[in-house]
């Protein structure tokens, strides 16, 4: 999956990397302005082997923008935070086929009288389960209702839908949980650090919904100073989906 994504990709240069609590970003100049990824920051492992997390940093914008993708496959959590933004900030847009709805909507427009399954426990799961009749949670950590991650074995075979958390792309449980769903289940990949590529589609996705960053230099103040996603969102992001294919 990873190395379909970054084959297609264009290397544009890197204007600017910035790593925040939250979230990643990474900005590319195209020939039509500049374009930003994001990406959820992992968290960094403290393990003190005298390896940096983050190769000289502060100088990161001269890298190849094709180099900081391929940190997507990276050991080091937080350098894949950077390659799934740099893989986002790469990919070309087509507002064409981008549709102003969040990813919730979409659940309940494609999950109504089906067994749906949410992998991640987005703050709207608790309004999906009022409105859908048989619908799941799976989630690493989870709370209430939600059943564990270790769970989706049992219950992506037979689910209707599946609607997928872009975080399984960076932490690379994405095509494992994809070679569950069963043939003819209706996919999403949904979040913010999700990548709008059509490659997706070739591994079973049928709709993204990510991120558009309409403010760049609004998002990255918000980010630099540790904001989360709701003020990230508020500073210049606008939610879309888009059919993978």
């Amino acid at each position: 999956m990873y190395s379909s994504i970054i084959k297609k990709l264009p290397d544009n240069p890197v204007r600017e990397v910035r790593i925040g609590l939250h979230w990643t970003a990474v900005v590319v100049e195209k020939s039509s302005g500049l374009q930003c990824g994001l990406a959820s920051t992992l968290e960094v492992d403290h393990n003190h082997t005298g390896v940096p997390t983050i190769p000289d940093p502060g100088h990161l914008a001269s890298l190849p923008a094709l180099e900081l993708a391929d940190w997507i496959n990276s050991d080091i959590p937080l350098r894949r935070s950077v390659g799934c933004a740099a893989i986002n900030a790469l990919i070309p847009q087509d507002p064409s086929r981008w549709v102003d709805q969040n990813a919730d909507e979409a659940i309940l427009e494609h999950g109504r009288g089906k067994k749906a399954v949410l992998i991640g426990h987005f703050p709207f799961a608790d309004h999906l389960r009022t409105e859908l009749e048989d619908f799941s949670v799976l989630d690493l950590n989870p709370s209430g209702q939600d059943l564990p991650a270790s769970a989706a074995p049992d219950m992506l075979p037979d689910a209707d839908l599946v609607a997928i958390t872009g975080m399984t792309f960076i932490n690379h449980t994405l095509p494992s949980l994809l070679a569950l769903c069963k043939t003819g289940a209706y996919v999403l990949v949904l979040g913010p650090s999700t990548p709008l590529s059509p490659v997706m589609a070739e591994f079973g996705v049928n709709l993204l919904a990510g991120s558009i960053i309409d403010d760049i230099p609004a998002v990255l103040s918000a980010l630099g100073q540790g904001a989360n996603f709701r003020q990230v969102h508020k500073a210049g992001v606008r939610l879309i989906t888009q059919l993978a294919a």
